[in-house]
């Protein structure tokens, strides 16, 4: 009995865990906008203290990601080729989350390393000149985290309309066409990826 109760309050505190990650990786996205704007804003987005916070809110809330797209991959009550097509989204989502980990991480690195902006684009260039290094952390790779957490929330739109209301897929695909106008609009992006996955996390099964 005592290790049944166990199991229960680790299995509550790992939902819970999910549950907060759903808000936590839009806010922090969101939070990496509004501190790139304020040191552009004050006229000292390079290496430094901007620089270094906004690539810390970015990295924090990417990996925030991860507990989302494990959560998810295994929906209640969707079985055979379903199934299999959710766990294949979260699969590409997580591998785009590592892709995309790598980039803040390089750029954060860059800042520290950089004494000025023209030493931070120097770097840049050496590391982006690596064979391979373009498409695995910069484009290709990292485009399969939108992609798949967009295909994710579709499926699950489609296979589980008792939870996930048929908008988050279009709040979804409308953060992401935001964020890739422009980087300015990365916080509206993110406050539309996060209203989207409310009502994902409130109907959480795993």
């Amino acid at each position: 009995m005592q290790n049944t109760e166990l199991t229960k309050r680790q299995e509550s505190r790992a939902a819970s865990s999910t549950t907060t990650a759903f808000l936590a990786g839009p806010a922090l996205m969101a939070g990496y906008g509004v501190v790139r704007l304020t040191g552009q804003a004050l006229g000292d987005y390079g290496p430094g203290l901007w620089w270094s916070l906004a690539h810390l809110l970015f990295l924090a809330g990417v990996l925030a990601f991860v507990p989302v797209f494990l959560g998810l991959r295994l929906p209640a009550g969707v079985r055979g080729g379903r199934r299999a097509a959710v766990r294949v989204a979260a699969g590409a989502g997580l591998l785009g989350t590592a892709a995309v980990a790598v980039q803040a991480s390089t750029d954060l690195a860059a800042g520290f390393l950089a004494a000025d902006e023209q030493a931070m684009s120097d770097l840049f260039d050496k590391v982006q000149d690596v064979p391979g290094v373009m498409p695995v952390v910069y484009t290709a790779v990292p485009a399969l985290f939108w992609i798949g957490l967009l295909a994710l929330v579709s499926l699950l739109a489609l296979f589980r309309r008792d939870e996930v209301p048929g908008w988050s897929p279009l709040l979804v695909t409308a953060g992401i066409v935001l964020m890739a106008m422009s980087l300015d609009l990365l916080a509206a992006g993110a406050l539309c990826i996060g209203a989207a996955l409310f009502p994902v996390r409130r109907g959480l099964r795993v």
